[in-house]
């Protein structure tokens, strides 16, 4: 009940809302005696904060982290990890006026639908905020998988109706908008700059490369890897779609055209995305998500109060022009997590 907690074996539970005193995720599951320390997870929560690209809000946070249980010495303990982030740069002010309207685009409506009481400041659970948990969480389990030399990026492959048309691994966190195609990175940064100036905001697609994973993990029927992936990655609030290797463009391709063929040295190609049977194959994992443009914007919208009377909004407050460049690390956490829940099922498996 209450959907806040992910995973199976490798598990977590995040709690907290975007205008709240702190956020923070409890993790279960982790091994014992693994070296954690808080500037292993500041990393990754450095990337995910506001003031990446040009499209971030200017809220700033420190996203400091503090470990509460679970670490011992520098050590993990195997007991659950509790951590903690505090939030320091509240503006609830704008939010006021949105006491009893529904903004277009958000959870608001449903929220209320469901719960007959909605915290309105940013959002509250349903803010974009919630995922500095997942992000701190996925910092460990990718702490895990590079054990098993196992690497989770994510980049931007498109932004506003600009796509990379090319992969330079090197490129990604060489521009603000981890864009593996510097040219693209341009453009899409003009892209942002002409949305702000009109009020608006920009959708786009992030694109998920797992270089190292082994074959085996995922467990068929309804647990497979890509369906947990997909799982994951839908749960985070800007995701409208994922694909798996070729994805929809598999539906327009002909069986000689999609199978992947075997070689002594391995699949020929990976249309499959590395997942065979809900299993992995060996190969690279490749996913994107579909990313929507972010809901509170400027310009004048068409909504109702909670009376359902017609009223037209205006969004004030502090927002991002896209979700783009910091869902990127989100996405990378969504993934680190399911594969570090399938690499200890795995193991358990085979009495590892």
């Amino acid at each position: 009940m209450g959907g806040n907690s992910f995973g199976t074996f490798f598990r977590i539970t995040t709690w907290g809302e975007s205008h709240g005193e702190a956020l923070g995720v409890v993790i279960d599951g982790c091994p014992p005696r693994m070296a954690l320390a808080a500037e292993d997870i500041h990393k990754e929560l450095d990337r995910r904060k506001p003031g990446q690209g040009g499209g971030s809000s200017p809220r700033k946070e420190k996203d400091r982290v503090e470990i509460l249980s679970g670490v011992f010495e520098g050590r993990t303990t195997g007991t659950p990890i509790s951590l903690l982030i505090r939030n320091e740069d509240i503006d609830s002010g704008p939010y006021e006026e949105l006491r009893e309207v529904f903004r277009p685009g958000h959870a608001d409506f449903t929220y209320q639908a469901k719960y007959g009481i909605r915290d309105h400041r940013g959002g509250g659970r349903a803010s974009a905020r919630e995922t500095v948990g997942r992000v701190a969480a996925g910092a460990v389990a990718k702490m895990i998988l590079s054990k098993e030399k196992i690497e989770v990026m994510a980049y931007t492959l498109e932004l506003g109706g600009i796509r990379a048309e090319k992969v330079e691994v090197p490129e990604i966190e060489r521009n603000d908008l981890r864009c593996p195609d510097a040219g693209a990175a341009k453009k899409m940064e003009e892209e942002i700059v002409k949305a702000r100036l009109q009020g608006d905001s920009l959708g786009g697609i992030v694109e998920i490369l797992v270089q190292g994973c082994p074959a085996g993990l995922g467990e068929p029927v309804f647990d497979k890897l890509e369906a947990d992936l997909a799982k994951g990655l839908m749960s985070i609030g800007a995701v409208r779609g994922v694909e798996v290797g070729a994805g929809f463009q598999a539906a327009r391709m002909r069986g000689s055209q999609g199978n992947d063929p075997l070689t002594p040295a391995g699949f020929a190609k990976n249309d499959a995305g590395g997942i065979l049977g809900g299993i992995s194959s060996g190969a690279d994992l490749l996913l994107r998500v579909a990313v929507k443009p972010i809901p509170s914007i400027s310009l004048e919208q068409r909504t109702i109060n909670h009376s359902y009377q017609p009223v037209s909004l205006k969004i004030r407050g502090r927002h991002d022009v896209s979700a783009i460049p910091r869902i990127n690390p989100v996405c990378e956490a969504m993934v680190a997590l399911v594969l570090a829940d399938h690499l200890f099922r795995q193991k358990a498996l085979r009495g590892e």
